[in-house]
């Protein structure tokens, strides 16, 4: 730390107790009081220096007392500084430092210690020191603002507060790399004029490492959040980036805000960045005015800072009982970048008096509400997506809103189990999500599941109420074998559940043959046009037919066990009687509502017929190619079949 040297008389000045004393021989004449404590001081030395000391020493004199006693309320910077002050006025040696040359500039302000009342006096040499040493250091210009916090009012009519900020602000806006000063005064090693380190003096060759934007961060949350709120206005002014001003601020957030640094991962903290140690944290007051404060210097943009750090602000607002518009803010700042969110970041635990929930679902729901809000704004109020068989069709904005179903989903099979959970919140947060930003339904079926097996009380009523969100045709192979074994799971949705897989298997066993009439010909083709085809490209086809035949092979073994239970079920559905099977697939259709598609294998039919006419060739049915739909509609006769045999065997039930 720079300093400037003033005074060249020895130090005269002796402490007893709350008293100092002047020991230069001569009886003191003069005491000044300040706060607690008492100068025992001359005449002479003090007014030929202040003007303000000289008018209090000529009516103290006018007055006539024995003993000259002047008290001086209110004296910037207090006895610590009004000692500095005396012992200039005596030419003792002292030094100015950064630490103290705001207090005597101001002190010296308060006393009028101008150029009338002495060359080289108070107020210019602190003057001189501020503009050509002060302020010309990054770490002397904070250390300078540091200490303007305790005489702030004195410090702004003088204009140092400003200066000492222009000054931080001007250093921050500019390139560390392209000058020495950043590294020279944050305790790094000393720079020769070309740039490279010195030792001792003597020039190692080396350069020093270049520094990363972010290298003030640590330097300016020592900064009382008055004036850190400033230097962060002037820095914004000056054109410094706003993810630049949004780092700074979460650093601070983080330093004195511990709620903060605990669900902080391994991976993100660092040596550099890490808040220094404070001692006693700030009280719960204090934390409170500094998280609202902090929701206020945020930028309003999205991304700026991590979906983490927005919910530890969040959760620290909620345990410290913030302000509600606070908390509004924040968890709309959240909704704007929801998609970036974990499901460890959604599970906050519920801080409100009732305790109704485990967590708090309420406030997930009105971040989601927020998330959806944006994102019909940004797609201009039309649905990003239509559906057409099933398939998402969507647009770029698909993908968050994707990502936050799936995060909602996982949310929900987390907070299930919570017995004390409602039935209507968890049934208007899991139909809060739009369909089309399910692909699958996998994840709301599991969290489905979770809930009906934590919650076993509830009626059949209750739970086709709550299974009327699965769309049974967006759930996987998987999803709905289990399904279809989930004794937990209403008849009607098990029922609709087996439909949808054996249609599904009659898809892909038309749609496996299709593929294989296409690849036969696509074939022929090629070996009528081009003649011939290289040695890869003939091991590429028979690879193809390996795998076709693999798949035919398995198709076929699926046949066969269905005929095995075809045979095995009709002797027991000719024990019901012919009256009650008659009118069977007729129940079954009315109060399923299944509408099916018998039309697939002739459709196929029908494209393979075109495709034909469109060539101008007209070619018989080849023998594979009846096989294929004879087979093709024996499997789907099949799956009716043990759809209907199921329905039946829950009837007699």
């Amino acid at each position: 730390m720079a300093c400037m040297k003033l005074g060249s008389k020895t130090d005269a000045f002796q402490r007893k107790g709350q008293a100092w004393f002047c020991t230069t021989g001569l009886p003191s004449d003069i005491v000044v009081e300040v706060e607690e404590m008492s100068f025992h001081l001359h005449k002479f030395p003090l007014l030929s220096r202040s003007g303000v000391m000289e008018r209090l020493i000529a009516n103290a004199s006018e007055e006539g007392e024995e003993g000259c006693v002047i008290r001086i309320p209110g004296l910037p910077g207090g006895a610590k500084t009004f000692e500095l002050v005396a012992k200039f006025c005596y030419g003792v040696k002292l030094e100015l430092t950064a630490s103290n040359v705001v207090s005597l500039r101001c002190v010296a302000e308060h006393l009028e210690m101008t150029e009338e009342y002495g060359e080289g006096n108070l107020i210019s040499q602190t003057e001189t020191f501020l503009d050509q040493v002060v302020l010309k250091r990054w770490k002397d210009s904070l250390k300078a603002l540091e200490t303007c916090d305790d005489i702030l009012q004195y410090a702004d009519q003088l204009h140092i507060t400003k200066r000492c900020i222009e000054s931080l602000a001007t250093k921050a806006s500019t390139d560390p790399n392209l000058f020495g000063w950043p590294v020279m005064e944050r305790g790094g090693p000393m720079q020769s004029p070309g740039g490279t380190v010195l030792w001792n003096g003597i020039s190692t060759g080396a350069r020093p490492k270049n520094l990363s934007l972010d290298w003030w961060y640590d330097d300016a949350s020592t900064l009382s959040l008055r004036l850190y709120k400033r230097l962060m206005s002037a820095m914004e002014s000056r054109g410094i980036k706003q993810e630049i001003i949004a780092g700074s601020i979460a650093f601070y957030a983080k330093r004195y805000l511990p709620g903060l640094n605990r669900r902080q991962s391994a991976g993100d903290s660092s040596t550099r960045l890490a808040p220094a140690s404070l001692g006693a944290p700030p009280s719960e007051e204090d934390q409170k005015l500094l998280v609202e404060e902090i929701d206020q210097l945020l930028p309003v943009q999205k991304g700026l800072v991590s979906t983490k750090f927005l919910f530890g602000l969040l959760r620290t607002a909620m345990i410290l009982r913030g302000e509600p518009a606070c908390i509004s803010n924040l968890e709309k700042r959240i909704g704007m970048q929801l998609d970036q969110a974990t499901l460890e970041d959604l599970l906050m635990p519920n801080f409100s008096y009732s305790m109704e929930t485990l967590y708090n679902v309420d406030c997930v729901s009105r971040i989601l509400e927020h998330f959806l809000a944006m994102d019909r704004a940004n797609a201009g109020g039309d649905s990003p997506c239509s559906i057409d068989d099933g398939h998402s069709i969507g647009s770029a904005s698909l993908t968050p809103v994707t990502m936050v179903a799936k995060l909602i989903d996982g949310y929900l099979a987390e907070v299930a189990p919570d017995i004390n959970l409602k039935l209507p919140k968890f049934q208007a947060l899991a139909a809060a999500v739009p369909e089309y930003a399910r692909p699958l339904d996998d994840g709301l079926y599991r969290a489905i599941d979770i809930y009906l097996k934590s919650h076993q009380w509830l009626s059949e009523s209750e739970r086709e109420q709550l299974c009327r969100l699965l769309d049974c045709q967006k759930l996987s192979l998987e999803a709905c074998t289990h399904a279809a074994q989930n004794e937990r799971l209403p008849l009607r949705v098990i029922v609709q559940v087996l439909f949808f897989e054996q249609l599904q298997l009659r898809n892909s066993i038309a749609g496996c043959f299709l593929v294989s009439e296409n690849l036969e010909g696509s074939r022929q083709l090629r070996s009528g046009l081009v003649g011939g085809h290289t040695e890869g490209g003939w091991a590429t086809a028979v690879r193809e037919n390996q795998v076709l035949k693999v798949g035919m092979d398995n198709m076929r073994m699926r046949v066969s066990e269905l005929e095995k239970e075809c045979s095995n079920m009709k002797q027991e559905i000719q024990k019901l009687g012919h009256a009650k099977g008659s009118s069977t697939w007729g129940n079954v259709s009315k109060k399923f509502g299944f509408r099916l598609k018998s039309q697939m294998c002739s459709a196929q039919e029908g494209s393979v017929s075109n495709q034909n006419s469109a060539s101008g060739k007209l070619r018989r049915p080849r023998k594979g190619m009846v096989s294929t739909r004879k087979t093709c509609d024996f499997a789907f006769s099949l799956s009716m079949f043990i759809t209907i045999n199921l329905y039946l065997k829950l009837m007699v039930i």
